[in-house]
């Protein structure tokens, strides 16, 4: 069920820029307010041990109450915005305090890592936090300055095609990578 849960969040979580829009004009702010904390709740249920999902959990906190208090619903332009800059920082802090997010999944599946692949998932977590901190500064430009439906496109979309690119270039570089390790080039 945990799974189940956890699936469902996520998706949400990820369908929420065309879900507000296509919910904008249905909605008064306290549905959206009612659907953030059910959304909140929802990623609760799923697992609530992982510092993404408390970190998702207290910015939709935060935005139902800004909306049901000041009755509008602007401020749920600001999710992509407060969700990166804190992906950002976590990711940033895990580069302070050792091992980098990017070195803890990696060690998943792969336990023993050399220094050179620790030095290179350094790197790589450098890389997602200037990736957070540029999507939200243009996450931020569409909540303030665009349309809703530039901000859905940006949002609901080309942010997310951004983070396939990066993921899968980053994963091709890697094989490159290791194959020269491997070489003994690196």
């Amino acid at each position: 069920m945990r799974r189940v849960l956890t699936l469902l969040g996520m998706l949400a979580s990820i369908a929420y820029p065309l879900i507000v829009f296509l919910a904008l004009d249905h909605w008064q702010p306290g549905a959206f307010a009612l659907a953030l904390l059910g959304l909140a709740v929802l990623r609760l249920a799923g697992g609530w041990q992982q510092p993404a999902v408390q970190l998702q959990v207290a910015v939709l906190l935060v935005l139902a109450l800004l909306i049901y208090v000041r009755g509008s619903t602007g401020w749920l332009r600001y999710y992509p915005v407060v969700l990166n800059l804190g992906l950002g920082a976590l990711f940033g802090w895990s580069l302070r305090h050792p091992p980098s997010i990017i070195e803890r999944l990696a060690h998943l599946s792969e336990p023993e890592l050399p220094a050179a692949a620790i030095r290179y998932t350094r790197r790589v977590t450098m890389l997602w936090c200037g990736f957070f901190v540029l999507n939200a500064l243009v996450a931020g430009w569409t909540a303030w300055f665009a349309s809703w439906e530039v901000w859905t496109l940006y949002n609901g979309l080309i942010a997310y095609l951004l983070i396939g690119l990066l993921l899968g270039g980053e994963w091709l570089f890697r094989q490159y990578w290791r194959a020269r390790m491997a070489d003994g080039v690196v």
